[in-house]
């Protein structure tokens, strides 16, 4: 059972004016694994104080200084790999294997963001003027409960990176989590106010960071229902926002691919993280004269992966978040079914033997059409849709029938013809025959998938403002 009863203000853990306590849930066994102490508006405001009296001098630290303070970041989450492993195992319910490198992943943020910084020009010469990058100001940091290490880490490397303190309200479902985090960040050295964490709601806590005019910036990452408040809300004080939100990605099958590796390929990018991810390839599209086969090998790459503990080995799909969560996935097959859609495998309730926890059974749906709801609606998890199509023009007119435009696949023997598709796809990625993501390059969203971009050179750049300063000494 752990307790957490502080928040973390001006370089220090406090007791936060909040009291109102939330218990942290185990979804593999339904078990207490914690209880956190809330923070509210009062301490919200207190971070922000803190914060921007940091601005005045974090602002004005060198690029060496910036650089070493992410290394310091980077080898404090490495020192703790095995507890930050361990709770997010235990609290998000991640598999063993995917919970190691997700707390990799955090750590390599900051060197990935170091790099970007060592590369950053802040002063460049255009005609007459000189044009510089300064600081934005204080950055508001929202993050969701299905990623928590690296969204944290991502969005604080750039900020920091561009000289911005931070006001951080983690998501309250994954706590103990953030509280480890935070030691790591206190252990790391850094400036007094510079990185402040705040327990709370997204009504108290998360309100407070989006109308206080001494947030410059807010960046958050979740739902686009709940980005959309986030936008509404910042006008008044016109901040900066950028949104990472929600996804229906479309995962293209050419009918001249390889499909005994690109059907078991797409199967687990639509389960990836637990199927909670916003990125995941939720719609199938395939050649309508090859259904039958991607059925048969869809279904047979669902029984082969293990569904359970995510201590033990081999275990590749662990539980949904909540029970709130587990119930809404629930609805969703209801639904795939009551639309009369074609389930291939899995369904309705847990898997055999797992009804401790909130376990789904991976589903598959074919003869899925696109005014289906689940071909329509985030579902946040494991479920896939197959849908058909007759032309390589209809199937990129499908990927595109979405209000969405997170992520995108395509799987092809033809290289070129393949990246041919991916040019014609709203998406800000698109991954090519199994590809992995390079979190050195911009991720983010088109369409009500979000604004603005993340990692690298084009997150750091985010959290800067532009100065053009005509007059100068040019012979200097």
């Amino acid at each position: 059972m752990r307790t957490i009863n502080r928040v973390y203000i001006n370089g220090e853990f406090v007791k936060p004016y909040g009291t109102e306590v939330q218990e942290l849930i185990n979804p593999s066994t339904r078990e207490i694994i914690g209880r956190v102490t809330l923070g509210n508006e009062e301490d919200a405001k207190r971070a922000i104080a803190a914060a921007k009296k940091a601005f005045k001098t974090f602002s004005r630290t060198s690029v060496e200084e910036r650089r070493q303070i992410l290394q310091r970041l980077h080898d404090a989450v490495m020192r703790k790999l095995e507890v930050l492993m361990e709770a997010n195992i235990n609290e998000y319910g991640a598999p063993k294997t995917a919970a190691i490198g997700r707390v990799k992943l955090a750590a390599t943020n900051f060197l990935d963001t170091k790099e970007a910084l060592e590369e950053f020009n802040f002063v460049k010469y255009i005609g007459k003027a000189k044009v510089v990058a300064e600081p934005i100001g204080v950055i508001g940091i929202i993050t969701p409960w299905n990623a928590t290490y690296s969204q944290i880490t991502a969005k604080l490397a750039s900020a920091i990176a561009a000289g911005c303190p931070v006001v951080i309200k983690p998501s309250e479902l994954s706590a103990i989590q953030a509280h480890l985090i935070t030691e790591c960040f206190h252990e790391a050295d850094i400036p007094t106010g510079v990185i402040n964490v705040v327990h709370g709601l997204g009504q108290t806590v998360g309100f407070e960071l989006t109308r206080n005019p001494d947030i410059a910036m807010i960046t958050f990452t979740g739902s686009t229902r709940t980005g959309k408040e986030i936008r509404r809300g910042a006008v008044d004080s016109m901040k900066r926002v950028t949104l990472e939100l929600g996804g229906k990605s479309p995962n293209i099958i050419l009918d001249d691919a390889d499909f005994s590796t690109a059907i078991p390929t797409a199967v687990r990018q639509c389960y990836n993280n637990n199927g909670q991810a916003c990125v995941a390839g939720t719609r199938l599209l395939v050649p309508k004269q090859r259904l039958e086969e991607v059925k048969q090998i869809a279904k047979e790459t669902v029984k082969r992966i293990k569904v359970g503990n995510p201590w033990e080995e081999g275990t590749e799909l662990g539980p949904i978040i909540t029970e709130k969560q587990y119930n809404q996935v629930q609805r969703y097959i209801q639904s795939g079914i009551d639309e009369g859609a074609e389930l291939v495998i899995g369904g309705l309730g847990h898997p055999e033997g797992m009804e401790q926890g909130y376990f789904v059974k991976p589903t598959v749906f074919a003869q899925v059409t696109e005014d289906m709801t689940i071909a329509k609606e985030e579902i946040f998890g494991p479920v896939l849709s197959i849908l058909t199509y007759e032309t390589e023009e209809e199937a990129i007119e499908m990927a595109n029938n979405t209000d969405y435009g997170l992520g995108a696949y395509v799987s092809s023997s033809d290289i070129e013809k393949a990246n041919e598709v991916a040019t014609q796809i709203a998406a800000g990625v698109v991954l090519i025959n199994g590809a992995g993501f390079e979190m050195k390059a911009p991720f983010g969203g088109f369409k009500q998938s979000g604004l603005g971009r993340e990692y690298g050179l084009h997150g750091l750049e985010e959290c800067l403002e532009t100065k053009t300063i005509t007059g100068y000494d040019s012979a200097k």
